[in-house]
């Protein structure tokens, strides 16, 4: 598991890609990731294989790849599959930086993957 040196204050808004290694879209993906979670420093990036890091993972399921999970603290902003494309993972992370989305109903097993990643 990587995470850019962005800040890992606890209340600074998370963005997790969960990938796999044998998904050619991932690795495709990996290095635009990489290059927005260079433009937005105040967010804390980190990058998570499903299969590498299965006990953090589990029980949240994963069908489609990428997925992407948005929390802000201890709240879900948006979490499910998102084009492999710069630009929508731009705009998704400006409405979070603008506040214009609020918290989502997400699953319990979401809600808890999100404190395994923040502790």
């Amino acid at each position: 598991m990587s995470a850019s040196p962005a800040s890992h204050h606890p209340a600074a808004v998370l963005v997790a890609c969960l990938c796999a290694q044998w998904c050619g879209s991932c690795r495709e993906y990996r290095a635009l990731f990489d290059e927005v979670a260079d433009a937005f420093p105040e967010m804390r990036f980190q990058w998570i294989d499903i299969e590498d890091e299965a006990d953090l993972v589990d029980p949240v399921e994963v069908e489609n790849f990428p997925t992407l999970l948005i929390a802000s603290g201890e709240q879900v902003r948006f979490f499910g599959p998102l084009m492999p494309h710069k630009e929508t993972l731009v705009r998704l992370l400006r409405a979070q930086a603008d506040a214009t989305s609020g918290p989502v109903q997400a699953d319990p097993e979401v809600q808890a993957l999100v404190k395994r990643l923040r502790g």
